[in-house]
């Protein structure tokens, strides 16, 4: 079995009309910042180029997350289920919610479950009219997906809101113990709070943690090397970001760390497999 990439973008219909794309020169920055060159599928956004550059990196599964943001840029539901029809089994979809309608998240969530979704995507802080992750105007939709039992990926890291605060992990932890049969994926990793963030999922078993692009050098990743091959092994999951970082360069500098031959099985897939019924 191959590697699952659990937060990965292709070049394609909405997601080629957000920042990751259209503000080329900002990604490769960054690229570069966290010490990879990028990507030429990215750069030249080419889809046959990333699908090579996936097959030589033996990612048998990409994760692709929708979403519904203001400055960050939108891609539908409509979009993914696109790539995902178009691509076959090669790619996993996130569904995004609009949080202001209720009835119309809990509508779309079961829509997007009987298309074949396996995950329901909410960045609390990016939404046009930002949250925090426990706002209980979310609360009905955590409770909506514990009940239908899908997992939650949460973006509570990195560019997570207008400051700080939309990142705070203690308010993660209050989401996590009022759901605690909801498993949920920060991505990012909770960036910058890695020391906060990794005492969460301590504590709440129902956390689990993809720091993704904030895993390459960035300061703090040390501690998420130390939790994968430790007390998190069975709830670290690797994720390229693409295009932040490229598919194949990700993965040989992945494979390189030092964490112990099943842990890193268990990080690069199997916990991916568990979490998401494959």
């Amino acid at each position: 079995m191959g590697i699952i990439d659990f937060r990965l973008r292709p070049p394609l219909r909405g997601f080629l009309d957000t920042l990751m794309y259209n503000a080329g020169e900002r990604r490769d920055g960054f690229t570069r910042t966290v010490g990879f060159e990028p990507s030429p599928a990215a750069q030249q956004q080419s889809m046959d180029m990333l699908l090579a550059e996936m097959d030589r990196a033996d990612i048998e599964y990409g994760v692709v997350v929708g979403r519904r943001a203001g400055m960050l840029g939108s891609v539908s539901n409509e979009d993914v289920l696109h790539i995902m029809q178009t691509y076959g089994p090669r790619f996993i979809g996130a569904a995004s919610i609009d949080p202001t309608s209720r009835r119309q998240a809990c509508a779309t969530i079961d829509e997007a479950l009987q298309q074949g979704f396996k995950l329901i995507n909410i960045e609390p802080g990016a939404y046009p009219v930002p949250m925090y992750a426990d706002d209980r105007r979310l609360y009905p939709i955590y409770a909506h997906c514990e009940d239908r039992q899908v997992p939650v990926i949460m973006m509570v890291g990195g560019t997570a809101g207008p400051d700080l605060g939309y990142s705070d992990p203690i308010r993660t932890d209050r989401v996590l113990a009022d759901f605690p049969s909801l498993k949920v994926v920060v991505a990012h990793g909770g960036w910058p709070w890695v020391d906060q963030i990794l005492h969460v999922a301590f504590r709440r078993t129902n956390l689990y943690l993809s720091p993704d692009m904030y895993f390459s050098r960035m300061p703090g990743w040390e501690e998420y090397v130390k939790a994968a091959d430790g007390f998190l092994a069975d709830r670290m999951l690797y994720a390229s970001s693409f295009p932040f970082c490229p598919v194949q360069g990700y993965k040989e500098w992945f494979e390189q760390l030092p964490l112990k031959p099943e842990n890193r099985a268990k990080v690069m897939g199997d916990n991916a497999r568990k979490l998401l019924g494959l």
